[in-house]
């Protein structure tokens, strides 16, 4: 349907209209933010992206990362402060969101109380005055998609989340939008309905051709929607690829922290070169690094010294090896047939993942509280990010 380009875009907020958003979000973590200035604060910096047509973007990050007022620019809810906006090639920095052809799914639903679903559904439809039997086909069309036409003659006080959802997004399909914007729409629901919910946006996706912009907190969701994702904080891109790709070749400690369930784990760790093998130690523990990552290390031309070691908890495995590394076991998360181990090595907390599940089919937990316990872990599973800057040495 159409492309999104978006081309240093920023928005500042300036102090008073600042002052006024903050009184209504109370949350102090953003009172001291870096993004706060003299200028006001800066929501969203330098944020420069290519959306192919019909791609499926998920916009990710914590609360305060700009992920929303990126798609509220998008959709002309929010003035743009610098840069450029182009939809399907046609600059709209200045274009009415009525005249933008996008349509948005919001957190709260923003359903009209007093209409019926079908009502609720028709309504962009006979304000943009069509045939009744246009008007008819297209929401029984959207409402067959959606799994709700048995609801078309209720009012949205007797529908579940779930249910109110998909009035939602009814509404906006039937518009046939060259883009759809969907602001954290699964974020009120439970976990089950979450999971379902999720499974019906990639069904429909395929079953209809525009172009979708998804904001989330939730990296679950961005992981498993996405054609690609942008991971955000600050205001600042941190990163841009497919679920695969952010995960397997992490930017920066910020990705790789934020990308993964349970986040991955760091340590302080030494690196070393010696022509062009690299070995890694922490303690007792030591490792040379594989051949492909050695190569990307020399590329980079990077010496040595102190780094951060990144290791995902599904890495970490037990061992009596000598070469390996001592840790405390503190709390025990069983999670059906894995157990998520709470580690302590030299103050800092760690976490580790392994199957307790028997051939019998019988969980079997060999890991007490307050012992202690040697791990290690393979070579390749170790991420190499610099101790100042947090970039990964091997991008």
């Amino acid at each position: 349907m159409a492309s999104v380009v978006l081309k240093n875009v920023s928005k500042i907020y300036p102090p008073a209209e600042w002052a006024k958003i903050r009184k209504k979000d109370q949350a102090s973590d953003l009172n001291a933010s870096p993004q706060l200035s003299e200028k006001g604060f800066a929501a969203v910096t330098d944020f420069s992206l290519e959306i192919r047509d019909k791609e499926f973007i998920v916009l990710v990050g914590p609360s305060g990362c700009g992920k929303s007022t990126t798609l509220r620019m998008i959709a002309g809810l929010e003035e743009i402060s610098g840069g450029e906006l182009y939809i399907d090639d046609r600059l709209v920095n200045e274009i009415e969101p009525k005249d933008r052809d996008v349509a948005m799914v919001f957190q709260n639903y923003a359903l009209y109380p007093h209409m019926t679903v079908y009502n609720n559904i028709a309504f962009a439809l006979k304000k943009r005055i069509r045939s009744k039997a246009e008007i008819d086909r297209k929401v029984r069309e959207a409402a067959e998609i959606l799994g709700i036409t048995e609801y078309l003659d209720r009012k949205p006080k007797s529908l579940s989340g779930g249910q109110r959802q998909r009035v939602a997004i009814g509404r906006a399909i039937v518009r046939n939008p060259k883009v759809m914007l969907m602001d954290e729409p699964l974020s009120n629901l439970d976990a089950k309905l979450r999971n379902q919910m999720r499974e019906e946006l990639l069904t429909l996706r395929n079953r209809i051709d525009t172009t979708f912009v998804y904001v989330t907190h939730d990296q679950t969701e961005a992981m498993t929607l996405g054609d690609r994702i942008v991971i955000m904080k600050d205001g600042f891109i941190q990163q841009v690829g497919t679920p695969q790709e952010v995960f397997e070749n992490p930017a920066n400690t910020f990705v790789a922290g934020f990308i993964g369930t349970p986040q991955m784990n760091f340590f302080d760790a030494s690196l070393e070169r010696d022509g062009q093998r690299y070995t890694v130690r922490m303690g007792n523990f030591h490792a040379d690094v594989g051949e492909e990552a050695a190569r990307k290390l020399a590329f980079n031309n990077v010496t040595g010294g102190d780094i951060i070691l990144g290791v995902r908890p599904e890495s970490i495995t037990e061992t009596e090896d000598e070469v390996s590394f001592s840790a405390r076991v503190g709390v025990l998360e069983l999670m059906g047939s894995s157990v998520h181990i709470h580690l302590e090595h030299n103050g800092k907390k760690a976490i580790m993942v392994t199957q307790v599940l028997g051939e019998n089919g019988k969980l079997k937990m060999d890991y007490k509280p307050g012992s202690i316990m040697r791990f290690r872990f393979a070579r390749e599973a170790m991420y190499l990010f610099d101790r100042q800057t947090g970039k990964n040495l091997e991008v």
